[in-house]
């Protein structure tokens, strides 16, 4: 049985248990209503105003003006995500994080220990609640597609299950938008086909949606019949560390998204330097409305844990090797695989001074925002070397991670 935990509007969360006085008020974390940011996460009192991640600060204003716009204090977020993996490697170590606020894991050996896979999830969610004051949502199902669904059906708080005899009751009567592919375009091409539940694409002969989908249509019917494979892969196992961000709508504005490739990069960054590692490729995702998924990837000369080299290698694999087609983007992320420990790669001979230089501002950034908290020191989108050498106006910081 599989996990998946959601933490329930995390940034925003958090910065309401940390100030009392913004308990029951509408919190917007992520930039300004007077500059270029983007909503980072909202709290629910934001989102019943129909704000929601990565929409512009402007829009975010407009739809709710007595809003409370905050900072976000991503180190801070990282430290309090560590104390929650570490309530989830209590009960197993088969720990998958997504990001900072989802992670799955399988408890499907822990039973002896601690009980029924029920009754581990309730126990994690309590504690989650009791130590740090915090709500989570809980999904349990046979596999992690299943339960992703299932942990986002009842928030905040919720808590539900998906026994192995009922996968198909419980997907049926949901629409077809809960399928993973099925964004935008593909939706319509289902509406044309009268197709608006999950129960109704089951039925179809496999022939029609890979006649309609291609290799996808293939996956879709899979899914439709409640099947993903994938094993829970604990971080350690994994051969890269990555960061993505799904946005609950399609962004189409190019430097909102060089602003989360930052956003990602830093945090990408941020664990490769908690961990010890480095590596040397930087990896792109990109995934556009119609799910057509998109991966890029560069070598470095050099091994790295730096965040402006992680965002500037991501930064040019978005400038000028994505494919030419509009710009509707429903999924970002940036990877670093290749890792190693420092004390076993070799030092090149001729160092990059400029690579030093970056690797000093991250150390002293990292003991600033560890001594005084992580809203201590922001990095600006300005203070980054644009990928042709330039230095572009002083903009403010984007965006945070991940459903928060």
């Amino acid at each position: 049985m599989i996990l998946h935990i959601d933490m329930d509007a995390f940034y925003a969360s958090v910065e309401q248990r940390d100030r009392p006085e913004l308990v029951g008020r509408p919190v917007i974390v992520g930039g300004t209503p007077e500059g270029r940011g983007v909503v980072a996460a909202a709290s629910y009192e934001a989102r019943e105003y129909g704000v929601h991640s990565a929409m512009p600060a402007v829009t975010a204003k407009r739809l709710c003006p007595q809003g409370i716009f905050l900072r976000p204090h991503m180190d801070y977020y990282a430290e309090i995500s560590e104390q929650i993996r570490a309530i989830f490697e209590s009960y197993t170590p088969l720990v998958e994080p997504l990001s900072l606020d989802e992670a799955f894991l399988d408890v499907t050996g822990c039973r002896a220990l601690f009980g029924s896979a029920v009754e581990i999830g309730r126990a994690i969610q309590q504690e989650i609640r009791q130590r740090l004051r915090l709500v989570a949502s809980v999904g349990l199902a046979p596999n992690k597609f299943l339960a992703k669904i299932a942990s986002d059906l009842e928030k905040p708080a919720g808590f539900v299950v998906v026994p192995p005899d009922q996968v198909q009751q419980f997907l049926d009567p949901l629409p077809v938008g809960r399928l993973w592919g099925v964004g935008k375009v593909t939706g319509g091409i289902f509406e044309k086909l009268g197709i608006q539940q999950i129960g109704q694409l089951r039925q179809l002969p496999p022939d029609v949606l890979r006649q309609q989908f291609g290799h996808s249509g293939e996956h879709l019917w899979e899914l439709a019949q409640g099947i993903d494979n994938r094993p829970v892969v604990p971080e350690q196992q994994a051969k890269s560390i990555s960061h993505e961000t799904t946005f609950a709508r399609d962004v189409t504005d190019p430097e909102i998204l060089r602003a989360w490739l930052l956003e990602l990069s830093e945090q990408v960054g941020c664990r490769l330097r908690r961990h010890g590692l480095k590596g040397r490729t930087v990896q792109l995702k990109v995934r556009y409305a119609d799910f057509h998924t998109v991966t890029r990837a560069q070598t470095l000369p050099q091994f790295t844990d730096v965040t402006h080299e992680i965002w500037q290698t991501a930064a040019a694999l978005f400038a000028t090797k994505l494919p030419a087609r509009r710009l509707q983007v429903r999924l970002l992320g940036v990877g670093l695989s290749g890792l190693d420990r420092p004390a076993a790669v070799q030092l090149s001979l001729f160092p990059d001074p400029r690579h030093e230089q970056q690797s000093r501002l991250d150390q002293v950034t990292d003991r600033i925002r560890e001594k005084f908290g992580g809203g201590a020191l922001q990095r600006g989108l300005g203070m980054l070397h644009d990928v042709d050498g330039r230095t572009g106006p002083e903009r403010d910081r984007d965006g945070g991670q991940v459903g928060g």
